[in-house]
């Protein structure tokens, strides 16, 4: 794979992630409870089809400083049970509209830190939920865990739940870096809970690396990306630190200086590659990486990889309900997200309202190009079939087509008359292939910046 620093110059820019299109900042304040609820209603007819549960967590015993999550810092772990409460209820009042007979083909915890709560409210919220949303069979049941905090009693309870996958974060095993960034882990303590993970029976153990952190360089880098090698994680995710001061005011503690220039991070990201395809791991969508035996390979090799709020993921189910503050729904073709300060959630669930401040319901002009979008960022191709066939295509996407023809002058991509290949180094812009087709992009200009960069 050919590269140039003039390649990277023209094409570090900032740009979605593309977790959803369209993308969080195009959503609207008069979409609330009442919106979502339409939308639940909707979504109630769908009898039978495959459901996606999400709960966020939101508490962390302490702040690091590179973090770009919705958290809330405390040591108080007596919080933790009247949360749960509350995610329960708030999943309740959602069932009793949404109904019956929506299996859950993928039920994912994220934060803060999951397992800030004790064991005894991790098996009650867990218990509980899916109770009110039953486990689909082959249901990928995962979880985020922090080593630091993560105890074997708390991966046991979790497993006899049904948990089956547990994603743990490493960032970086450099002393430096890890002072840098507030979050002290050693490798001993990452180790200890691989093993207690593989011991309980988890069926996969991803661990998760960031490049572009404070002091790191190649070097140490790559002995942080050997020792995680070591652990012989079924699948890695290797993110590119998303520096956004003006969104994670913590982030301002991250002196400038002390990051890498772009083109050193990108050295960084091609490191990762390099070490991870050599041993066997394939590069899958956008940052991740998996074995060719694991679930996520086999999705993108068929074609069924689907990509939310989560991440890639192999089960593509048609809507996706989120509980806990800040916490995003998709149902029946609308994005509902809920209140992000904790006492406003707190507050609606305590009055009996579904706590969605915010959201969008898609288009069918949205719903076409976030089509193209997902083709794009999950299948690095699009077929014109898929989408109308070439005529067609051509006809409604002419402008963003003449925006790709310089990517294709430079190797990201080629275009013929089947469709659209982005090539093994488009992969790495594939962020930039995507913009052309979002229509919300520069409609106004924006007051404060507001995506990281796509390199």
């Amino acid at each position: 794979m050919k590269f140039s620093a003039e390649l990277f110059e023209k094409y570090d820019k900032p740009g979605p992630r593309y977790t959803s299109y369209p993308t969080a900042p195009s959503w609207h304040d008069d979409f609330g409870p009442d919106g979502h609820r339409t939308s639940l209603e909707e979504a109630s007819q769908d009898r039978g089809s495959g459901l996606s549960l999400y709960v966020h967590i939101p508490f962390c015993e302490r702040l690091c400083v590179y973090c770009g999550c919705a958290t809330v810092i405390t040591r108080r772990l007596e919080r933790g049970g009247p949360y749960v409460d509350r995610v329960l209820r708030e999943a309740q009042m959602v069932r009793d509209v949404l109904g019956e007979d929506r299996p859950v083909l993928q039920h994912h915890w994220g934060g803060g830190t999951p397992t800030f709560l004790e064991p005894e409210d991790l098996g009650r919220l867990a218990e509980g939920l899916m109770a009110l949303f039953p486990l689909g069979p082959g249901a990928e049941v995962s979880i985020e865990v922090d080593p630091r905090v993560t105890t074997p009693a708390q991966l046991e309870v979790l497993r006899r739940c049904g948990f089956n996958r547990v994603s743990m974060g490493v960032q970086d095993f450099d002393p430096r870096v890890q002072e840098a960034i507030n979050r002290v882990q050693s490798f001993e303590q990452t180790r200890d809970l691989v093993l207690a993970a593989r011991d309980l029976g988890y069926e996969s153990v991803n661990l998760d690396l960031v490049y572009g952190l404070p002091h790191q360089e190649q070097a140490s880098f790559e002995r942080s990306i050997e020792k995680t090698l070591e652990l012989q994680p079924d699948r890695v995710a290797c993110y590119g630190y998303a520096h956004v001061p003006w969104l994670r005011k913590h982030q301002l503690a991250i002196p400038q200086d002390t990051l890498p220039s772009g083109r050193e991070k990108l050295q960084l990201y091609l490191a990762a590659l390099q070490a991870f395809v050599s041993l066997g791991y394939e590069p899958i969508g956008m940052d991740h990486f998996a074995k060719r035996e694991d679930g996520l390979f086999a999705a993108a090799d068929d074609g069924s990889l689907h990509r939310n709020f989560q991440g890639y993921t192999t089960h593509a189910a048609e809507d996706l309900v989120g509980f806990g503050v800040t916490a995003i729904s998709e149902v029946a073709g609308a994005f509902a997200q809920n209140a992000k300060a904790l006492k406003d959630w707190e507050a609606s669930v305590d009055a009996g309202r579904i706590p969605t401040v915010r959201g969008l319901r898609r288009s069918a002009e949205d719903e076409a190009r976030r089509a193209v979008i997902l083709d794009l960022m999950c299948r690095f191709r699009l077929r014109f079939a898929d989408h109308g066939g070439g005529d067609a295509f051509r006809a409604k996407y002419g402008d963003a087509l003449e925006v790709l023809a310089p990517m294709q002058a430079d190797g990201l991509l080629s275009i013929d008359h089947e469709g659209i290949a982005v090539s093994e180094l488009g992969r790495m812009f594939v962020r930039n292939i995507c913009m052309p087709f979002d229509a919300y992009l520069g409609r106004k200009a924006p007051e404060k910046p507001m995506y990281s960069r796509t390199v």
